[in-house]
């Protein structure tokens, strides 16, 4: 937090030196050359970099040093009444453009959280997870640090969409992942790679750690289940590693194919393994 708002400070404070800087120069240019135009960078850096307060501020601020400049480089108006309409002109521009682009930039953000999101869950897709696991993949293989690999399958949730139907599915979907998310770490990345499969990314964690938090989020979700009078239950495959591979699809296959061991094992039981014992 406290980098963070050191890097908002620096923002800020160079939207003011560059709003002051072409104030500067509106002045030794004289009142034939206007500069109002480039008032528009550090408007833009601020409503881009920071919130729309923040732009609304350096769009006010630009207008009155802009108005100033105008005066001190000794522009004459045939009615004084003039130069308060231009500066009021130049502010509604700056503030229109400051609201413009603040939106702007928001839609963007918007449009990537959801092109990383599973519409049905709000977990990660599986283009987000596979682009994060692969981040940290990387991380275990330069740093020798455990991570564990997690694929989980809902047993028996076929029955209850043809049952009850997809709506019910769809709810029994919702809180599971909800679910999932509360019992675990807020490092751990949850995702629903499609259907009734998810998957977890669980950092810094060999397998005995990975099978304890499991098992009190299998739990957990079992109760959750017989709220509802659901009867799904869960297979999970785990895998960990220490950075023996800068595969990430050795290490999704291997936690897939355990996932699929405790389900031929009778399934509603977590299987783990270690990459290297299961390559090896």
């Amino acid at each position: 937090m406290r980098l963070v708002a050191q890097k908002k400070s620096h923002i800020a404070l160079q939207a003011l030196i560059l709003t002051l800087v072409l104030g500067a120069a509106d002045v030794f240019t004289g009142s034939e050359l206007s500069f109002s135009i480039f008032y528009l960078l550090p408007i833009t850096l601020v409503a881009w970099s920071l919130d729309l307060r923040f732009a609304l501020a350096n769009a006010l601020l630009a207008s009155v040093i802009w108005f100033l400049a105008d005066r001190w480089a000794g522009h004459e108006y045939t009615n004084p009444l003039l130069s308060y309409w231009n500066a009021s002109i130049r502010l509604g521009y700056f503030v229109l453009f400051a609201v413009l682009f603040s939106r702007l930039r928001k839609s963007l953000d918007r449009e990537k959280h959801l092109s990383r999101r599973d519409p049905l869950t709000g977990t990660f897709n599986r283009r987000a997870f596979e682009e994060l696991a692969e981040l940290e993949v990387e991380r275990s293989v330069r740093y020798k640090r455990p991570m564990s690999l997690v694929f989980m399958d809902l047993d028996h949730f076929k029955a209850v969409n043809d049952e009850l139907g997809h709506d019910v599915g769809d709810a029994l979907l919702h809180v599971v992942a909800s679910t999932m998310v509360a019992t675990l770490r807020s490092t751990d990345v949850v995702a629903r790679l499609g259907g009734d499969e998810f998957a977890i990314m669980m950092p810094e964690t060999v397998e005995d750690q990975a099978l304890a938090a499991l098992e009190k989020t299998r739990a957990a979700l079992i109760d959750r289940m017989g709220d509802h009078g659901w009867p799904v239950t869960f297979s999970i495959g785990v895998v960990s590693t220490t950075g023996d591979t800068k595969a990430l699809t050795s290490l999704l296959a291997a936690a897939d194919d355990l996932m699929y061991q405790a389900k031929r094992s009778g399934r509603d039981r977590i299987v783990v393994g270690r990459h290297e014992d299961l390559v090896g």
